[in-house]
């Protein structure tokens, strides 16, 4: 059975400005998305569920999708804040989503295979996807062995302003022992990467300290985990209007209770991603740049000989 793609893809940009995950940036007008839709596809992935807000699935469905018809199965789930558990109400102020593991739960009903987890505007690259559809494929029918594509620190940063990273511990036989979500990381005017903790104040981080650009790879118990702990932390969040259910939350719990272990894979991909509009013109000029060394087609879907 061939793995899933699950995109996260019900953020709004609001750093941005707009709806970053259709925004054209290829040649052809193709979306980050798209890219990642390709690599996966020409590394074995047999199935893409998109996470969306309801609000724009209209022009999602019109802008979007028309162009994979025929190409790869596709399912599509809308994220609410009222998607919580028997027993929890939602608060009448609460705007705020409840994080990306929220978002991971919601596919529960459409996934039954292991399946990867991505950002809708996050660039990840062809080796990237190679490698996490073969680890996929060699956990299939097991449980609790769960897989993280890492990215050095050093390359993940935005010279726009400052951006959210999931710092990795990680032993020496390559699994994961924790990760902490660190919400505020950038470029001090000395060039030193600079992050500020949870008591606001700031820190130093090395160069090639390994992250997390969310890219996960997971099998089908991952959604019960998640729903229990969904639980537990609504029991302590609820009320708190910003409070959200992040991934590594999720994952290092696991850790700790011995219930899953989590290798970590390091890429030759590089990543290039978008958090703020002055964003935009690196992206453009880093995907044409792709294209001329050959690794993509100039119109990703034109020809289907370019897919299995």
């Amino acid at each position: 059975m061939k793995p899933t793609l699950l995109v996260l893809a019900a953020g709004m940009g609001s750093r941005y400005g707009g709806l970053k995950q259709l925004d054209g940036l290829g040649p052809n007008g193709e979306t980050i998305m798209d890219y990642s839709i390709f690599d996966a596809l020409r590394s074995g992935f047999g199935k893409v569920v998109f996470i969306i807000k309801k609000s724009f699935e209209k022009d999602f469905r019109e802008k979007f999708l028309k162009k994979y018809e025929f190409i790869v199965p596709i399912e599509i789930v809308s994220q609410s804040l009222d998607r919580l558990p028997q027993g929890f109400s939602l608060h009448a102020r609460r705007a705020t989503p409840w994080g990306t593991n929220h978002a991971v739960m919601i596919g529960k009903e459409k996934i039954h295979e292991p399946f990867a987890v991505i950002n809708a505007d996050d660039f990840y690259g062809q080796n990237s996807f190679k490698i996490l559809a073969n680890y996929l494929k060699s956990i299939e029918g097991k449980q609790g062995n769960y897989v993280m594509i890492a990215y050095k620190i050093c390359d993940t940063l935005s010279e726009s302003g400052a951006v959210a990273r999931g710092i990795c511990e990680i032993d020496k036989n390559g699994f994961l022992t924790s990760i902490t979500e660190c919400t505020c990381i950038t470029r001090d005017d000395n060039g030193k990467i600079k992050y500020k903790n949870d008591k606001n104040n700031w820190g130093t981080l090395n160069e090639n300290i390994f992250v997390s650009m969310n890219m996960w790879g997971f099998t089908p118990e991952y959604f019960n985990y998640s729903e229990n702990l969904f639980v537990d932390f609504l029991a302590k969040n609820q009320y708190d209007l910003k409070a959200e259910f992040f991934i590594p939350s999720v994952v290092n719990q696991l850790i700790i209770n011995k219930q899953a272990k989590v290798k970590v894979l390091e890429t030759s991909s590089q990543w290039f991603g978008i958090t703020y509009w002055e964003d935009r013109k690196s992206v453009i000029s880093k995907i044409q740049d792709l294209i001329q060394k050959g690794e993509y087609p100039k119109n990703l879907f034109q020809n289907r000989s370019n897919l299995p």
